[in-house]
This record gives C-alpha cells, sequence and structure tokens, in this order.
C-alpha cells in the first residue's frame, strides 16, 4: 500500500510542477485535464503527508521515552498513546481512498420511479419518493429536469423518468434502485387499516454518445399524437415519439414536448441510459458468477427499504440499518442513508480487495 502511495505523491508533485508552467493556460483543455488529475490526488496525498507525519513523530516520542527527565518521558508516553489511536485510523481512510474508482461515480443520472403493487397508494407513494429525491437534489445543488411522467388521478405517479445533474450524482444515489415498499394508512381508508405498497426506483448513469453509441438502424421510431389523463388531447400536432430499441426490446415513449424533435432527443437520452446499465447489470452479474460475492445482486426486484409510517422509521434490508425520523428523510435528507451504504459497500469492496 504504501510503495503505492508513494507513486501516488510524486504523481502529485509533478502535476503540480506542470501547473506552475506559465504557458499551461494557452492550452485549456490541457489546464482542465491536469487541474482535474491534481484535484483528485490532493486528498489523498494530505492524508499521506499527515500519516508520515504522525509516524515520524511517533518514532521521536518514542526516543523521548530514554530522555533522563520524567516530565519529558510522560509528555512523550501521552503523545504515543494519542498517535498510535490516529494511524489506524489514517491507515483505513487511505485503503478507502486506494480503492478502484467506479467510472461512472462523476456521471449525472436518468432516475426512474414506478408506481408497483399498491393502486392508488403506490402512485401517491412514486410521488413522495420523487418529491424526496428532489429535495435532496436540492440541497446538494444538483438540477433536476423532469423528462417524462405519467400521473394518476388521485395526485400520484404512474412513472416519472427525470435527469439530475450536478457534482458526483451517481456516486451519491448509485444505491437507491430497487424496490422501496411503504406501510401506512392511506387517506381514503375508513377503518385505519396499514396498507402496504410497493414503488420500484432505477438509478442509471447518463450515458452520453460516447458512452453508448446508437445507429438509425438500431431502432424503430414511431410519432403519434401526444395525449392527457384519460385520453384527453393535449397536443393538436403528432410530436409524442415512441423509440424502440430493436435488439433488446427496449421502448421509450417521450411526449412532455410539444416538439417532436425534443421529445425524440429526450427518448434518446433514456434510452442510451437503459443500454449503458443493462451492459453494466450484465458485467456485474459476470463478476459476481465467478467471485461470489456476498453483496447481493443488485437487483431491482429486491426489496431494499421500507417505510413504515406508523412507527416513524425507514429500515434499509441491505445494510440491517434502521432510522426513526422518517419524516426528516421523506424531506429530503437522505444523508445518513447514503453516507450508511456508501461506507458498507466500500467496506465489502475493501474485503473482496483482501481476498
Amino acid at each position: 500500500m504504501f510503495g503505492k502511495l508513494e507513486e501516488i505523491e510524486v504523481k502529485y508533485e509533478e502535476l503540480e510542477q506542470e501547473l506552475a508552467q506559465p504557458d499551461i493556460f494557452n492550452d485549456q483543455e490541457r489546464y482542465k485535464k491536469v487541474s482535474k488529475a491534481h484535484a483528485d490526488l490532493a486528498e489523498m496525498v494530505k492524508l499521506y503527508r499527515d500519516y508520515k507525519s504522525f509516524s515520524q513523530d511517533l518514532a521521536d516520542n518514542h526516543e523521548l521515552l530514554n530522555d533522563p527527565d520524567p516530565d519529558i518521558q510522560e509528555m512523550a508516553k501521552a503523545e504515543i498513546a494519542e498517535g498510535e489511536g490516529k494511524l489506524p485510523e489514517l491507515e483505513a481512510r487511505l485503503r478507502v481512498l486506494l480503492l478502484p474508482t467506479d467510472p461512472m461515480d462523476e456521471k449525472n443520472i436518468i432516475l426512474e420511479i414506478r408506481a408497483g403493487t399498491g393502486g392508488d397508494e403506490a402512485g401517491l407513494f412514486a410521488a413522495d419518493l420523487y418529491r424526496m429525491y428532489t429535495r435532496y437534489a436540492e440541497a446538494n445543488r444538483w438540477k433536476v429536469e423532469e423528462m417524462s411522467s405519467n400521473t394518476t388521478g388521485s395526485g400520484g405517479v404512474k412513472e416519472v423518468i427525470a435527469s439530475i445533474s450536478g457534482e458526483k450524482v451517481y456516486s451519491k444515489l448509485k444505491y437507491e434502485s430497487g424496490t422501496h415498499r411503504v406501510q401506512r394508512v392511506p387517506a381514503t381508508e375508513s377503518q385505519g387499516r396499514i396498507h402496504t405498497s410497493a414503488v420500484t426506483v432505477a438509478i442509471m448513469p447518463e450515458a452520453e454518445e460516447v458512452d453508448v453509441h446508437i445507429r438509425n438502424e438500431d431502432v424503430r421510431v414511431d410519432v403519434f399524437r401526444a395525449s392527457g389523463p384519460g385520453g384527453q388531447s393535449v397536443n393538436t400536432t403528432d410530436s409524442a415519439i415512441r423509440i424502440t430499441h430493436v435488439a433488446t426490446g427496449l421502448v421509450v415513449i417521450c411526449q412532455d414536448e410539444k416538439s417532436q424533435h425534443k421529445n425524440k432527443a429526450k427518448a434518446l437520452k433514456v434510452l442510451r441510459s437503459r443500454l449503458l446499465q443493462l451492459e453494466q447489470d450484465k458485467a456485474k452479474a459476470e463478476e459476481d458468477a465467478t467471485r461470489r460475492s456476498q453483496i447481493g445482486s443488485g437487483d431491482r426486484s429486491e426489496r431494499i427499504r421500507t417505510y413504515n409510517y406508523p412507527q416513524g422509521r425507514v429500515s434499509d434490508h441491505r445494510i440491517n440499518l434502521t432510522l426513526h425520523h422518517l419524516p426528516q428523510i421523506m424531506e429530503g435528507e437522505l444523508n445518513d442513508l447514503t453516507e450508511a451504504l456508501i461506507s458498507h459497500f466500500q467496506a465489502e469492496a475493501m474485503k473482496r480487495q483482501g481476498e
């Protein structure tokens, strides 16, 4: 590990020298690339330097144990105790930073939420989850753009698709994919009985043209007239788009825009992200089969979380975490959940690396 950290520190210093060259500002692309590489290593290098500094202090204090002055010996003992507690913590953090990074972590995402079992109540909870993620995005200063939605008459949604863009969106939300279960008394329930409903959430890294190239012959494009709830016409032109990916059978419909061109661009954006997700799922399935991962399949049909309203709790079943501030979570305060999930899966990755 420490040999690797030495190499990283040398690389960091080389990048620092490159940034100090006056001519680098003449090439903005090169400047951005070098600046990003330098920034990506900064936290690790600072932590490694802290580790080396603490190690040196520890060695110096061990030397001071031989000092004839009892006061200096006592001071050295106290600092040794502190240093010996600090070094393992720094080493653990360095091991996490050395884990291979997910190349998708920097990406924006496509969020898809669909009502599952539970009728109108599932649709209402789907709307609640969309609001929760929107609030979380606002707190992180991310941009949310709704791309497509299919509402229910009761104020819920059958399906909503949105893009969320900003800094490291996928890294924070990638563990939200799966089935979210809600237990609560619906507003229409006169006898106070608790109902259980389910909603599926998909988080996909937003694919660019360079990630997934779609040729014209790969898809079938159908144009039709957009319609609102109950089939009511909301558009007098054929602007709605249905794109079918021939090889996989994936279908994307977009009708929110009045422009056929904009609807097609949005639909292709969603299709690219779904195809990229398919590739990732296939690669992960193959990897899990070969190394018999203990993490779980990540299948979107898995029940990953339960929101229990009568008890005011949220339980994530993958990491046995239960939190008792459901109202705040539904207002977008997701950090306790997202950080616990990231820590868990980092620890699992470190275990695999050790194997």
